[in-house]
């Protein structure tokens, strides 16, 4: 993926920068959680960093005027994982971490209360878009991941 250049303006980019979106989400759901006795489920620094791409790729996805600083999003996600990996978990464990569905659920479950607390649902995408306009309004770390068309 680090080969990858997106050019602006082609089909060809928006689709790769799907594949790159794609690819970290699954980071991201994954790394949510781990099996049993993975130590990275305890590593709070990197599960409120997946958390904070969590709720951007959810706002992003389900609002069609804001979409995502690719590159900010890309480097936020290798960072997370750099640290892992510098923390002494290999790719197994931070694959197996990114791949358990049950801790998936915890994390969209997670953000979903996120969204709540904020007054947004999942289900409505016009809430949303209004939590992620007051996100990128703030400069939260989830707004520093997105913008406003």
């Amino acid at each position: 993926m680090r080969d990858m250049v997106i050019l602006p303006g082609t089909y060809g980019s928006r689709m790769r920068l799907v594949a790159v979106l794609v690819l970290g989400m699954t980071l991201v759901a994954g790394m949510a959680g781990a099996k049993a006795g993975s130590g990275l489920r305890n590593e709070a620094d990197i599960n409120y960093g997946l958390f904070v791409v969590a709720v951007a790729d959810k706002i992003r996805r389900d609002c069609d005027a804001i979409s995502p600083r690719i590159f900010r999003a890309y480097t936020f996600m290798n960072k997370l994982k750099d640290a892992a990996l510098a923390r002494g978990y290999s790719e197994d464990e931070i694959d197996a971490y990114i791949n358990d569905d049950a801790e998936k659920a915890k994390m969209r479950e997670r953000r979903n209360a996120y969204f709540r607390s904020k007054g947004a649902s999942n289900l409505d995408p016009e809430s949303l878009c209004a939590l992620g306009r007051a996100e990128i309004a703030k400069d939260s770390r989830v707004g520093r991941l997105l913008r406003v068309w």
